[in-house]
């Protein structure tokens, strides 16, 4: 198995959006905030190579948008998931598998493009495309709060392009990529875990955006359901820490992944790192 990091370009957020109830005094320390409040945030994908398969998991945000859409996120960086794809040597053709961690428009954006006609088409014409019914269907019919996430240019021409599929929970993609389930942010998103030379590198998707979320209480007011999220959070830093799992940051704007440990009351950031220093 090879891992290569594919960045799909940065945006930014309201900071108080992405840290829920905690004051800006304490989350300006890890994800400073410009003029107007907004935090810069990473769309971070990863190519998993495995004998003839290329799994790219997530997608990033696309380009079919309206510039109206765009404006609010301040896009820099490449965020051309093809080109994105071109600078590491790769072409949207090579691509077998697209994992979706979940359909919001910054994980699945890049799933989809618009042609000159207007009509859409799928970015990886060879490639089956993963969700689970769960999610498909939370998405698909999404509740009034969350509906602004759920593009539906990004999500039904999936469907309609007969190249989509679906996991059960916790099932075996290929040999050393499984995945288990979170509910807080969103129905059913899938997180990925990676057997890679003797580690486990778990996709962080949005059960923890950045090293900044550590902390229990650094909750998204993004997520349908914060509570869920914080014990979903501290069960998984628990077993992350006593098993020693790394973990790959999506949205982190400067660390791609860290590792735990365990402080004196809860567990802690232990070191930062770029995939490329255990590849």
């Amino acid at each position: 198995m090879k891992l290569h990091v594919i960045e799909a370009g940065n945006f930014k957020l309201d900071g108080g959006a992405m840290f829920g109830v905690v004051p800006k005094a304490l989350w300006k320390r890890t994800n400073p905030a410009d003029e107007n409040n907004m935090c810069d945030w990473s769309m971070r994908c990863l190519l998993v190579e495995s004998g003839s398969r290329k799994i790219l998991i997530d997608v990033g945000i696309g380009d079919k948008q309206p510039e109206k859409f765009f404006s609010h996120f301040y896009l820099s960086g490449e965020t051309d998931i093809e080109k994105a794809l071109n600078q590491k040597g790769f072409s949207a053709e090579d691509i077998t598998d697209v994992f979706l961690t979940h359909l919001h428009f910054d994980h699945c954006g890049g799933a989809i493009k618009r042609l000159e006609d207007g009509s859409y088409t799928t970015t990886f014409p060879n490639a089956t495309y993963w969700s689970n019914e769960r999610h498909w269907e939370w998405a698909t019919k999404p509740n009034p709060r969350e509906a602004a996430s759920f593009l539906k240019e990004n999500i039904l021409p999936i469907e309609a392009s007969g190249q989509l599929k679906f996991l059960s929970e916790g099932e075996e993609l290929i040999p050393g990529f499984t995945h288990f389930y979170a509910n807080g942010h969103t129905d059913a998103m899938m997180i990925p875990k990676l057997n890679f030379n003797g580690k486990t590198i778990v996709y962080m998707a949005d059960l923890l955006p950045s090293v900044g979320h550590i902390p229990l209480p650094y909750v998204m007011g993004y997520d349908m359901k914060p509570l869920v999220t914080l014990k979903e959070k501290d069960l998984f830093l628990k077993e992350a820490c006593e098993k020693g799992y790394i973990l790959f940051l999506e949205h982190d704007p400067v660390n791609e992944c860290c590792s735990l440990k365990q402080g004196k009351k809860y567990v802690e950031k232990d070191s930062c790192f770029s995939l490329s220093e255990i590849c």
